[in-house]
């Protein structure tokens, strides 16, 4: 994701909330726009896709407080009026210079930028210095079970990192790239604009990497990177919910200059199952039950996911629908939450008949319907 994406999309308005949402509100609204649009529930639209995605990446922004706060501090000074980046071809401060240097802690350093903006004749550090390697985005799909118990599983990812001929250096092996003349080596170029501003901008020459490739890689074209395709062990863990996004620290694409790897980003699906549901960490479940057993009462059997049936007391006179709770059996400290569905018979013989109108004439009951009826 671009700098010039945090500055140019509006994640609040993605997600339907406020610029001063509470957490609870962001991930609220993040859950039931993932559902509305997810892959799975619109296989035949690409616009619900594509929205899915839009809102992955507005929660992965606002939902992570450190960037949410970066995100705010970076629409507060550039997306505000005040300042508007120049569009590609008219020059101008570049934005990605910005943020390395905002996300690096060095705040001395942000007077390299407006000194270089302004005129202010600051001097400009060079931009070989260590640079976070970027964050990586893969899916797994989980049945419902591994969800919640937690997972292992492969995942295979493909990033950008240091070619493998040329060892990142962007030169054929047996040779050695140059210093650029055009920056000397700082990667930055100064240039004015009709004559009131100096702007900062990465080298032409050498594209911001301080140095220049007289006998490029062949592998590479002399970019010193290429892409890489690993597979990893990912650790799911328990309780995880559908739609859910993981981050996995230090498992992204791979840093330049010795700089840090970035983070993988891991989105979660969780295949239906067929008996069970979930209600946050509760396992809910719908058994049905006679109309005896829920006149009279009854011990019945109630399956789990996690090992044997349980047994449950339904007590003399259960209503259908009424929910009753087993505790422990459900996701992480959950519970099991058993519905009961009252069963009416299709079909009665003779004497059942014969037995239930008999019941019916001795239990006497009121009308049921009457209120509605206005008795």
């Amino acid at each position: 994701m671009s700098t010039k994406d945090w500055l140019e999309k509006d994640y609040y308005k993605v997600l339907g909330v406020s610029s001063d949402a509470k957490p609870e509100e962001i991930k609220k609204a993040f859950r039931k726009l993932a559902r509305q649009f997810h892959p799975d529930q619109n296989t035949q639209n690409p616009e619900a896709e594509a929205k899915f995605k839009e809102v992955s990446e507005a929660n992965s922004v606002l939902g992570d407080e450190e960037k949410r706060k970066e995100y705010d501090e970076a629409r507060r000074l550039f997306g505000g009026g005040g300042f508007r980046f120049p569009r590609a071809g008219q020059g101008g401060a570049n934005p990605e210079d910005f943020f390395t240097t905002f996300n690096s802690g060095d705040q001395a350093n942000l007077g390299d930028i407006f000194g270089g903006l302004f005129g202010g004749g600051a001097q400009r550090r060079p931009s070989r210095g260590p640079r976070r390697g970027a964050d990586i985005e893969g899916e797994v799909t989980l049945d419902f079970a591994d969800a919640l118990a937690g997972a292992t599983v492969s995942l295979q990812t493909s990033t950008d990192a240091a070619c493998g001929t040329c060892r990142g250096t962007g030169a054929r092996p047996g040779t050695q790239p140059t210093v650029c003349r055009a920056c000397q080596g700082s990667g930055m170029q100064t240039s004015t604009t009709g004559g009131m501003f100096a702007v900062s901008e990465p080298c032409r020459e050498c594209r911001g990497r301080g140095m220049t490739v007289a006998d490029p890689c062949p592998d590479c074209a002399g970019s010193g990177r290429a892409r890489a395709t690993r597979t990893m062990q990912v650790r799911i863990p328990a309780g995880v919910t559908d739609g859910q996004r993981i981050r996995i620290k230090g498992k992204g694409g791979a840093g330049e200059n010795s700089g840090a790897a970035g983070d993988l980003y891991v989105l979660v699906h969780v295949r239906p199952h067929k008996l069970y549901g979930r209600k946050g960490d509760h396992v809910t479940i719908s058994v049905p039950v006679t109309f005896a057993e829920a006149a009279l009462g009854a011990e019945i059997s109630v399956p789990t996911l996690d090992g044997g049936p349980v047994r449950l007391r339904v007590p003399a006179g259960t209503p259908n629908g009424r929910t009753f709770r087993v505790h422990g059996r459900g996701a992480k400290d959950g519970d099991l939450l058993v519905t009961v569905e009252v069963q009416v018979p299709k079909q009665l013989s003779e004497e059942a008949k014969t037995a239930l109108l008999a019941y019916a004439a001795q239990a006497s009951e009121p009308d049921p319907r009457a209120e509605l009826l206005g008795g």
